[in-house]
């Protein structure tokens, strides 16, 4: 399938949405970011790679990280790990504190900011050197030493991260966080904050979309059961509260980030990762959900 022919047609296609939405710019560090890129890389199992405009241009992937620390969490814990956080879609905001509240404690799963600290505190409390072993473990899967923690995004998340820090407080107020909040705090916006391009994120992911190969990257392993399970979360709760509407258009487990990334695996075929900085008010790349849309549209390829 000629990808790259597909991605000329979706983009002339979504070109007239260009200016609707914008960048996260509660996060000082976001708001800088040009609002009008846009790229894309498709990797497929077999290892063709199809790059399209910005795919190598680097960015803050944000929640999309959730998915690589859930990976690390399961894989130390196993199912242990859900009796802290749960496995059911949010229905709310990605940072809502109210159903925090109304559910004790317990965040309804791991991709909501809440649930992402929670798995933040687990880390912090089994690995050695978190911050070192979270790194390393992306640049395993992506096949690249260059990624890194970006700083400025980091301090500045740090800085504004007032309602992030009151559901770690609540958090702990319920003893759902065993480390000092200001430790995994500052764990968790590193995690938000690490640096990628699409071409990156799109070999990183690959390994979650093929169930019939060993995934085992520094260290971390998951079984076949285990990835599959979270295809399941990133279908039914990757993308906030437009989980429904991501399934309903594009039919692939996927999560998104504030960055302006998402990526979607489409299981034992390929993953791809695009890259729009304006975002919709749900917090999803208005471009990048568009773009995935017409892309199983014109491939005929979900898993429905």
């Amino acid at each position: 399938m000629d990808y790259n022919q597909i991605f000329t047609r979706i983009y002339n296609e979504i070109r007239q949405y260009s200016k609707e939405g914008k960048q996260a710019d509660y996060i000082p560090a976001l708001a800088k970011v040009n609002p009008d890129r846009f790229g894309i890389c498709l990797q497929t199992a077999e290892g063709s790679i199809y790059p399209f405009m910005d795919a190598d241009v680097t960015f803050s992937i944000q929640s999309i990280s959730k998915v690589l620390s859930l990976a690390m969490a399961l894989s130390i814990k196993g199912e242990s790990m859900w009796s802290r956080v749960g496995k059911e879609p949010s229905g709310t905001a990605f940072n809502s504190i109210i159903q925090l509240e109304l559910e004790n404690g317990i965040p309804r799963n791991p991709f909501i900011n809440a649930g992402a600290i929670v798995v933040a505190d687990m880390l912090l409390g089994e690995l050695r050197n978190p911050e070192e072993e979270y790194i390393e473990f992306i640049r395993a899967l992506a096949d690249d030493d260059s990624i890194d923690y970006n700083m400025e995004v980091a301090n500045s998340e740090k800085e504004t991260g007032f309602l992030n820090a009151a559901m770690a407080y609540l958090l702990k107020s319920y003893g759902n966080i065993c480390n000092p909040i200001d430790d995994v705090l500052m764990f968790y916006f590193k995690m938000c904050s690490v640096q990628m391009s699409c071409r990156q994120l799109s070999k990183a992911f690959l390994p979650f979309s093929q169930h019939n190969k060993q995934f085992d990257f520094n260290g971390i392993r998951l079984t076949t059961s285990q990835i599959k399970r979270m295809n399941a979360l990133m279908q039914t709760c990757g993308f906030y509260d437009e989980a429904g509407e991501f399934s309903y258009l594009i039919g692939l487990p996927g999560k998104s980030g504030v960055g302006g990334g998402i990526v979607a695996i489409c299981p034992m075929r390929y993953s791809v990762a695009v890259w729009s900085p304006r975002l919709n008010p749900k917090g999803n790349s208005v471009m990048g959900m568009k773009a995935l849309e017409l892309l199983t549209t014109y491939t005929e390829e979900s898993i429905f």
